[in-house]
C-alpha cells in the first residue's frame, strides 16, 4: 500500500479545459502576492457570514481502511472502528450562496451544485465531542463561485466540474454526475432509489445506536482544509439538521468513483439518505 497523498496536492487547482484561459486560471488562483494579501487583510477585517438554503442533500457513506486516510491535522485523529474509519460524499443544490448581510439581497446570489467529499475527526482534548470534518475533495459547477471562493477562503478550495447532474425524481430516485474533463474535480457516478427502510448494519454498532449514527454524519460545527501552501485553515459552521428528517435511499445501478475505487472501496456497500432541506451558515474562517 503507497503511503497516503498530502491533502495539499489535491487542492490545487486545474481547469477542466486546456484553452489559454484553463491555463492563466490556476496561476491567478495560486498567485502567493494575493493570498498573502489576502490574509493579512482578514486578520483585520474577518470573513462575513455566508448563508444558504441547501436543498436536496444526498449523503453516501463507506467504510475506509485507515490506513488509506491522509495525514490528520495537529491535534486531532481519526474516528476508527476496526481499523476503518467512515467516508462520506454529500451532494446538493445551494439556495442562493450569499452572505448574510445582503438581506434580500441575498435573491440575487447564485445557487450552484456543490459536492463535499469528507472525512471525520476527532479533537485530541474532546474524543467525545462533536466530530470534525476534514475535507478531502470539494467540486462545485459555477466558474464565478469556485473562482471566488478559491480567491477569498483558505477552507473552500473546490474544483470545477467539467459536467454536473445532481438529479431526484418525485419518486425519491435520483443521481449524481460528476465529470473531471482535464480538470482536477474527481469525477462520480452514483444512482439511488428510495428505500422502505433503514439499512445500517455494520455501522449502528460502531456509534451506539442509529440515531447517534446518523447525528455523526449529519451534525458538525467545525471543518479543516490544507491549502495549497501547506496550511490548516479551519472554517466554523452552523448545520441544524433534524435527523428524523432524513429519508433512507439504497444505492443501484452502475456506481464509479475512481477515488474510492482505488482505496479498495466497495461502492454498493454504500449507505445513503437524503435530507431534503437544511440552512447552512459559514461562521468564520481561521487558519491554524
Amino acid at each position: 500500500m503507497t503511503a497516503p497523498q498530502d491533502l495539499a496536492q489535491s487542492a490545487i487547482y486545474r481547469h477542466p479545459s486546456d484553452s489559454l484561459f484553463g491555463r492563466v486560471l490556476p496561476r491567478l488562483l495560486h498567485a502567493v502576492q494575493w493570498t498573502w494579501l489576502r490574509r493579512a487583510l482578514s486578520r483585520r477585517w474577518p470573513m462575513p457570514a455566508l448563508l444558504s438554503d441547501v436543498r436536496d442533500v444526498v449523503y453516501v457513506s463507506w467504510w475506509v481502511d485507515v490506513r488509506h486516510a491522509p495525514p490528520p491535522p495537529p491535534s486531532h485523529h481519526y474516528v476508527v472502528h476496526e481499523g476503518r474509519t467512515p467516508y462520506t460524499i454529500l451532494s446538493y443544490r445551494h439556495g442562493h450562496f450569499g452572505p448574510a448581510l445582503a438581506g434580500p439581497l441575498r435573491a440575487l446570489m447564485p445557487s450552484p451544485r456543490q459536492s463535499n467529499w469528507r472525512w471525520y475527526l476527532r479533537r485530541d482534548d474532546d474524543p467525545e465531542g462533536t466530530p470534525v470534518v476534514l475535507f478531502d475533495r470539494n467540486v462545485m459547477d459555477q466558474l464565478t463561485c469556485v473562482a471566488g471562493a478559491r480567491a477569498f477562503s483558505d477552507a473552500m478550495q473546490p474544483h470545477l466540474s467539467a459536467r454536473f447532474a445532481h438529479v431526484l425524481d418525485a419518486d425519491g430516485a435520483g443521481h449524481t454526475l460528476i465529470e473531471s474533463g482535464q480538470g482536477s474535480a474527481p469525477a462520480l457516478h452514483l444512482r439511488w432509489q428510495a428505500a422502505a427502510g433503514w439499512s445500517v448494519a455494520g455501522w449502528s454498532a460502531a456509534f451506539g445506536g442509529d440515531a447517534a449514527l446518523l447525528r455523526f454524519l449529519t451534525c458538525q460545527d467545525e471543518a479543516i482544509a490544507r491549502t495549497c501552501d501547506h496550511r490548516w485553515a479551519s472554517t466554523r459552521i452552523a448545520l441544524p439538521v433534524a435527523v428524523d428528517t432524513l429519508q433512507p435511499l439504497c444505492l443501484s445501478g452502475e456506481l464509479q468513483c475512481p477515488r474510492l475505487q482505488a482505496m479498495g472501496v466497495a461502492l454498493e456497500s454504500g449507505l445513503a439518505f437524503r435530507l431534503p432541506r437544511v440552512p447552512f451558515r459559514v461562521v468564520s474562517e481561521r487558519l491554524l
